[in-house]
């Protein structure tokens, strides 16, 4: 791995314990690993599969204050939620873009003057700089008759951020890195113990079975729906908390209404339905709450979800949508913090908390375990500095906090306007498609300069596997961004598995094999 942190020698040995030990490498873990990196401290990261391979790389690729989360009076969570949508687009520009939405009234659901109302409060809790405000809108005037159901004429436009989530989480994986963290996907917290003022870990490689032992500090459990899990791999430790487990799914469809807005359905159980555009001509149709027993790892969408998405969608659009134009789907597991009050999935909290043992009382200072329960993509770089401070005390000489405005890997774009720096791509590299460009400076924002070096013509790409995906960035995702299977590459790092056929899966596949078999 080119980018791998600037590892000091017999890091994690009893000698020389690393600081912070960060189970999980979804969008909290990394986002603590590379908090924490950034105040000095020494990092060793390990994440049991690829990096958001769960919940982080299946969300709503939203960050969003949760109008709805209004109703349920979480207005810290909200106003917390808001800022970090200007915070986002000031340090990843290119992976970030506000988004329209139009919120279709429905009186049956919720009054306008309700709606009035959260939206004022959602236009005024965060301070916006650079988000547009809310207004109401007559949908016949922009729509015509053409588009929604005659019945619904009444609306609201307001504004979220768009976001890459998948891409969120390696980014800050690689700023963590080039902090000097240590990354280790496919990785496994299998057995920890705490031996005096440290922690005792054994890390498994999950393919080899090859196992180490670290020693460190501290140890941040960030495992998301793992999180029990991880506790209850550690001697001694135990926990009062727990997750509650809602599955989300979401669909893929082609996009059938004109313009770069999106749209929010008030559903009959007082949810909030989101059809987005996505890419060029798809859109992103979503989400469910349904509680969720099982492992994680096994949640798949099931035909009550699909019928239940299906159903809003024709109940709203003049367009008939069946289950033929579902092109994919997917689902996540979110690990919501459960307070155990009997609230139905849509209504458990969206907040975050934590949970920390120091061993036994009486013992001596000891080593802790910090746990995060809950949460979501919007407010991970908030749940990172509160974890940080609980942490404070066992590292007096960690630096102070600073990410709110340090840019994310490539997100040093001028004035971080996207779109006139997209223009400007052209004249650098004049030979390859704007298509192309968009889609590697979307990707990759300014590294798109070491990724394309000495690049002259489409020639220099290599092999072209189809779509907009050539070998040039497959060398890329595997020598920089852990990439290590065709799904890391074309599910999660990209989303060039969209828009590939099933042989020229094959043949990025088969390209993955030859190059295992050479390292």
């Amino acid at each position: 791995m080119t980018v791998s942190g600037s590892r000091t020698p017999n890091i994690g040995s009893k000698e020389n314990p690393v600081d912070l030990l960060v189970v999980g490498g979804g969008i909290n873990g990394v986002g603590v690993a590379r908090d924490a990196a950034g105040r000095g401290l020494s990092v060793i990261l390990c994440e049991k599969d690829d990096l958001s391979e769960g919940t982080s790389s299946r969300s709503g690729k939203y960050i969003h204050g949760g109008l709805r989360y209004l109703e349920y009076y979480e207005f810290r969570l909200v106003r917390e939620a808001l800022i970090e949508r200007e915070v986002v687009l000031n340090v990843a520009p290119h992976l970030s873009k506000p988004l329209r939405l139009l919120l279709v009234h429905s009186p049956e659901q919720r009054p306008r003057w309700l709606i009035r109302l959260g939206l004022f409060l959602y236009d005024h809790l965060g301070g916006r700089k650079r988000i547009p405000g809310s207004k109401g809108v007559d949908l016949k005037v922009e729509w015509g008759n053409t588009l929604l159901r005659s019945t619904f004429d009444k609306g609201f436009a307001y504004w979220d951020v768009w976001i890459d989530d998948a891409r969120l989480v390696v980014l800050n994986a690689l700023d963590a890195a080039r902090r000097g963290a240590e990354i280790l996907t496919r990785t496994a917290l299998s057995a920890a113990e705490r031996n005096g003022d440290l922690w005792r870990a054994t890390l498994r490689e999950t393919q080899s079975g090859a196992e180490r032992t670290v020693h460190a500090r501290a140890i941040f459990n960030g495992a998301g729906p793992w999180v029990e899990k991880v506790i209850t791999s550690i001697d001694g430790a135990n926990s009062k908390s727990s997750v509650r487990l809602v599955k989300g799914s979401h669909l893929v469809m082609r996009k059938w209404w004109d313009g770069e807005n999106g749209f929010v359905l008030q559903a009959p159980d007082k949810r909030l339905i989101f059809v987005n555009p996505y890419f060029d001509d798809l859109a992103l149709v979503g989400t469910t709450d349904v509680p969720f027993k099982g492992r994680p790892e096994d949640v798949r969408i099931d035909r009550g979800e699909i019928d239940y998405l299906l159903d809003i969608l024709n109940s709203y659009f003049i367009r008939q949508h069946g289950s033929s134009d579902v092109l994919h789907a997917y689902s996540g597991v979110r690990p919501l913090f459960d307070d155990d009050d009997g609230k139905s999935a849509s209504a458990v909290t969206r907040d975050y908390t934590f949970e920390m043992d120091v061993g036994r009382k009486g013992a001596g200072r000891q080593a802790p375990l910090l746990s995060a329960f809950g949460g979501k993509l919007t407010t991970y770089r908030k749940l990172a500095e509160h974890a940080l401070e609980r942490l404070a005390p066992f590292f007096p000489k960690m630096g102070p906090a600073w990410t709110d405005s340090a840019s994310l890997p490539g997100g040093n774009i001028p004035d971080g306007d996207m779109n006139a720096w997209l223009a400007s791509l052209q004249g650098s590299f004049p030979e390859l498609p704007p298509e192309l460009l968009r889609h590697y400076g979307r990707c990759y924002g300014t590294a798109i300069f070491d990724l394309l070096s000495g690049v002259q013509s489409l020639a220099d790409l290599g092999t072209h596997f189809g779509g907009l995906f050539y070998e040039i960035e497959a060398r890329w995702l595997t020598d920089n961004e852990w990439a290590r299977t065709t799904e890391d590459m074309l599910v999660r790092r990209t989303k060039h598995g969209l828009f590939l056929s099933e042989a020229e899966k094959a043949s990025v596949e088969a390209w993955m094999t030859r190059r295992r078999g050479a390292a």
